[in-house]
């Protein structure tokens, strides 16, 4: 590809700034940003006002009701999509409920669109927590954080230990005892975790796929997607491109 890895990945990232070019739909996209804990990419998708955002129905002939109205679908369905991601179902009713009592108080638009980014990043960082739930150190916490958001670059277990100075081997048996698997396997996981999800919203191709999560080969990348979803790239893509657990065609208002 004329482009780097690095610049497919970002600008995966950045979709939905760039909707008119975009080959998926921004709206699951969104969500499954929101649902997996990838804090990045939904600032990334929050850049956009929801007073500029394209599409949003008539609900009300109020201007500033109408924008509260899309506030409360919004929180409703970020609060669904993190149950299913795991989200108690308490917290994550609970935390659209604020939210939702916080935009009723807005007095303007404009307050209510500043509030929208607010409650996406807020769902997005406990996501992202829930995967650390369980992890008492802050080197391995900050090895996870880097592993998510170096996706896109080949990691080592060398790499990390120097990012957190420690001895590789001692690094290892660390991450080991606190999250139940190795590095290697956990790096490869959330390749996979990101790649279904390129497969499911994105026209990426499984060899774009590749070469962006930085596989050394599309054959060696096909070979551990079907270890660990028991498809083919191209088979998972027919069976879930743009749908969504929570059901096809969700309309979305973020």
């Amino acid at each position: 590809m004329g482009i780097g890895k690095e610049l497919f990945y970002k600008e995966f990232v950045r979709h939905e700034s760039n909707i008119v070019h975009a080959p998926y739909n921004p709206e699951l996209e969104f969500y499954s940003a929101i649902k997996s804990g990838d804090v990045n990419r939904t600032r990334e998708m929050c850049r956009q006002s929801l007073l500029d955002k394209t599409g949003l129905g008539i609900l009300s002939d109020d201007y500033l009701q109408n924008i509260k109205y899309h506030f409360v679908i919004t929180a409703a369905l970020v609060a669904r999509y993190c149950i299913e991601g795991g989200m108690e179902l308490s917290v994550s009713f609970g935390l659209s409920d604020f939210y939702i009592q916080r935009a009723d108080k807005c007095k303007t638009p404009q307050e209510v669109a500043a509030l929208h980014p607010v409650m996406c990043l807020d769902y997005a960082r406990r996501m992202r927590n829930l995967r650390k739930k369980k992890i008492v150190s802050r080197h391995v916490a900050n090895c996870i954080d880097y592993i998510h958001d170096h996706l896109h670059t080949r990691i080592t277990a060398a790499d990390l230990a120097r990012l957190v100075g420690l001895n590789p081997s001692y690094l290892s048996r660390l991450f080991k005892k606190e999250t139940g698997t190795t590095i290697g396997e956990y790096i490869q996981s959330k390749k996979i975790e990101t790649a279904r999800n390129m497969l499911a919203y994105s026209d990426y191709s499984p060899a774009q796929i590749s070469s962006i999560l930085a596989f050394p080969s599309q054959s060696y990348f096909t070979e551990v997607f079907r270890k660990r979803t028991g498809m083919t790239p191209l088979k998972y893509r027919a069976r879930y491109f743009r749908k969504t657990e929570i059901g096809k065609g969700a309309t979305s208002f973020q």
